[in-house]
């Protein structure tokens, strides 16, 4: 198995960051320094730091409704991190990011390797969102946010924008620039005032309260992984 598939699959972090530890030099198989592309065979021991990888651990799927203020990162030094508020008793991570200004749904998990094929622009995986600016909606915004905005040197993929309320649209991407719906709003003129991220791909936040957590259920789960499978 490639080492990063395998060190992602224990749980320690994600293919991008192993490539990184790999690059640095900080990883060992059987006490030599590990290559790009290297291959880990049963017997194998392998080292990060000096220190031995851990097992493989059980996985781990988590649903959190992040309320604003919590910044999605693992580095411990940040204030109001994700990982210390989740305060999970084994190691996760995010899948993705959700800004500190903005709420809702992100996932935690200690499974690279679904971290990897989730985050592939590539596949679609669409993310729906509430949003309230700071002026009343237009035919003309709804019509120009679907249609795709010029930020970041790009144009936003066609996406569904429909109007809530007079200032509220739900919107549902596609694609995860930074900052992408506070950007496209900003272009046309408008200033986003809450966003909240509703659903990813078929896990919702229905029923979970802001700042509560939850483990996916067994058929959210076999959903999702059907759904990544598929592609």
């Amino acid at each position: 198995m490639r080492i990063n598939k395998y060190i992602s699959e224990t749980g320690y972090c994600s293919r991008r960051e192993t490539n990184r530890l790999i690059l640095a030099g900080r990883i060992t198989i059987n006490d030599v320094v590990c290559e790009p592309g290297a291959t880990v065979s049963a017997g194998d021991i392998v080292r990060i730091d000096g220190g031995e990888l851990p097992s493989r651990a059980e996985a781990v799927y988590l649903a959190l409704n992040k309320p604003i203020g919590i910044t999605c990162t693992a580095q411990k030094q940040v204030p109001s991190n994700i990982i210390d508020f989740v305060n999970y008793p084994s190691r996760i991570f995010a899948v993705g990011r959700l800004d500190k200004a903005s709420e809702g749904l992100i996932l935690l998990t200690n499974d690279g390797d679904i971290v990897n094929r989730m985050m592939r622009a590539e596949h679609g995986h669409e993310k729906e969102y509430y949003v309230t600016v700071d002026k009343p909606v237009t035919k003309q915004f709804i019509q120009e946010m679907s249609s795709g905005v010029d930020i970041l040197g790009t144009t936003t993929k066609p996406c569904e924008v429909f109007q809530m309320s007079e200032c509220e649209f739900r919107i549902i991407l596609t694609q995860g620039l930074n900052l992408q719906i506070r950007r496209m709003c900003k272009e046309l003129s408008y200033r986003v005032l809450k966003l909240e991220r509703i659903r990813i791909m078929n896990i919702t936040l229905d029923g979970l309260e802001r700042g509560a957590w939850r483990e996916l259920t067994r058929d959210e789960l076999e959903e999702l992984l059907a759904q990544l499978n598929r592609e």
